[in-house]
C-alpha cells in the first residue's frame, strides 16, 4: 500500500497528543527557543529596534560596523517558553475547535500503522521541522532587507515599495511558506493569531523599557485608537502607562510570527514524534 502522506502523518500524531507537551517535549522546544530563536530573532532585528535591558552584543569578524548578534537576555527565556505555547500547546487547543480537519487537504485519509514505521514518520517530520525553521530564518532576513530599502531595481527599471507593499511582499512569503511546508488549518489559524497577537505581546515590554523600536521602523501605534473615557483605560494605564496610545511597533513583525509560529508548530510535531518512538 501507498505510504502516508505528510499531513494524514502529522493528524495520526495530533490525534494522540495530550493537550499539556510530555516533559521532553516541552524540554526541547523550550531549549531550541532559548537557544535558535534570538539567533534567528537577531538577522533582522538591528534595522528594526535596540535593546536597553541586559543588551548583548558579539562583535563581527568581517563588519565593524553590524555586530554578528545583538540581542537581549530577557529574550532568549521569553523565546523558550513561546515555543512551547506555540509549538505545542496553541495548536492543540485549536483542535478542540470545530474546524474543518487536516485530512480533507491531500486527499489521502488511508492511513494503518502497519503501513509504515515510525522512523520513517519521525524522519519525514524531522526535515519538515528542518525546512521549516531554514525557511522562517530566510522570511526573517526579507524582513531586513524590505525594511532597509525603500525600492528595488529590475533592469532600467525602479519600483518604489512602501509599507503596504512590503506587508503584502512578506504575507506572499508567510502564505508560500504554509503552502508549501504544512497546509493544515490549525497550523495557519495558530500563525494569524499569533501575527495579530504577537506584536501586542510587545507592548509591556516596550512600555517599561526592555526595548524600542528606532524611529525608521516604527510604524505601528496599535492602542493609538482608544478613546479616553474608553472601558478598558484604566487597565491599560495600569498595565502599560499613561502613554499606552504612543507605543510603537513595527508592522512588519507580524508576518515574521506568522513565520516563527509555522516553524514552532513543526518542532513541536516532530519533538512529539521523539515520545512515541520509546
Amino acid at each position: 500500500p501507498p505510504l502516508p502522506t505528510y499531513h494524514t502523518l502529522v493528524m495520526k500524531t495530533l490525534s494522540k497528543q495530550p493537550l499539556l507537551p510530555p516533559v521532553n517535549t516541552a524540554l526541547r522546544l523550550g531549549a531550541t527557543g532559548f537557544v535558535v530563536g534570538p539567533i534567528v530573532d537577531s538577522l533582522h532585528n538591528q534595522c528594526l529596534l535596540k535593546y536597553d535591558v541586559a543588551p548583548i552584543t558579539l562583535p563581527s569578524p568581517f563588519s565593524s560596523a553590524d555586530p554578528l548578534l545583538a540581542s537581549s537576555w530577557v529574550v532568549p527565556p521569553l523565546l523558550a517558553f513561546a515555543y512551547v505555547v506555540l509549538g505545542y500547546i496553541l495548536p492543540r487547543m485549536i483542535e478542540f475547535l470545530p474546524i474543518p480537519k487536516d485530512e480533507g487537504l491531500d486527499g489521502d485519509n488511508n492511513l494503518d500503522s502497519n503501513e509504515y514505521d515510525g522512523r520513517s514518520n519521525t524522519n519525514e517530520l524531522g526535515n519538515k521541522a528542518f525546512l521549516a525553521v531554514s525557511s522562517t530564518a530566510a522570511i526573517i532576513k526579507l524582513s531586513e532587507v524590505l525594511q532597509t530599502h525603500d525600492s528595488f531595481q529590475i533592469g532600467a527599471d525602479i519600483f518604489n515599495m512602501d509599507a503596504g507593499i512590503k506587508l503584502q511582499l512578506m504575507t506572499l512569503a508567510d502564505a508560500s511558506q504554509w503552502i508549501i511546508l504544512d497546509r493544515t488549518p490549525v497550523a495557519l489559524i495558530a500563525a494569524t493569531i499569533t501575527a495579530v497577537g504577537g506584536p501586542l505581546s510587545e507592548l509591556p515590554f516596550v512600555s517599561a523599557g526592555f526595548w524600542d523600536y528606532i524611529p525608521e521602523a516604527a510604524d505601528y501605534t496599535p492602542l493609538a485608537m482608544i478613546q479616553p473615557g474608553a472601558t478598558v483605560e484604566g487597565l491599560l494605564t495600569s498595565v502599560l502607562g499613561d502613554n499606552y496610545r504612543d507605543l510603537t511597533l513595527s508592522s512588519i513583525t507580524g508576518p515574521c510570527y506568522f513565520a516563527v509560529t509555522l516553524d514552532a508548530i513543526a518542532l513541536g510535531r516532530y519533538f512529539y514524534s521523539l515520545e512515541e518512538r520509546k
